[in-house]
C-alpha cells in the first residue's frame, strides 16, 4: 500500500482552493465537520455519507482469545466498535482508479 496520507491540513487546503474561504475559516470549517461525524458516532448513531460511505457503532459480546505467544486463553471485554462500509459509488472509483493505474502502469505490485 504506502504513499501519501491525507490530513486535516490536506482537506482545509482542498476547502481553500475550491471554495475561496479564508484559510482560517477553512480548518474551522473541516473541523466542524469531523467533530459532527464524531459526536454522531460517539452517541451511537449510524454516519451515512452518501456517495461515499457508512459509519456504523456496533456491540462486540464478551469472548474468550488465546495469547499468541503463550497460547493462554484470556477474556476480551465487551465492547463497542466502529465499522465503515464503503458506498458502491465510492468501491466503484476505487476499482476504475485502480484499473486506469494498471492501464498506464502505475500500480504497484501487492506483497
Amino acid at each position: 500500500m504506502g504513499g501519501k496520507t491525507l490530513t486535516r491540513a490536506d482537506l482545509a487546503e482542498a476547502v481553500y482552493r475550491k471554495v475561496g474561504l479564508s484559510r482560517t475559516e477553512s480548518a474551522q470549517l473541516v473541523e466542524s465537520v469531523l467533530d459532527e461525524i464524531c459526536a454522531a458516532i460517539v452517541r451511537g448513531e449510524d454516519v451515512k455519507l452518501s456517495s461515499f460511505a457508512t459509519f456504523h457503532v456496533r456491540e462486540k459480546n464478551e469472548r474468550v482469545g488465546r495469547n499468541p505467544k503463550t497460547g493462554e486463553e484470556v477474556p476480551i471485554s465487551p465492547r463497542k466498535v466502529m465499522t465503515f462500509k464503503a458506498s458502491n459509488v465510492l468501491k466503484s472509483r476505487i476499482l476504475d482508479g485502480h484499473n486506469a493505474a494498471l492501464r498506464t502502469g502505475k500500480a504497484k505490485k501487492a506483497g
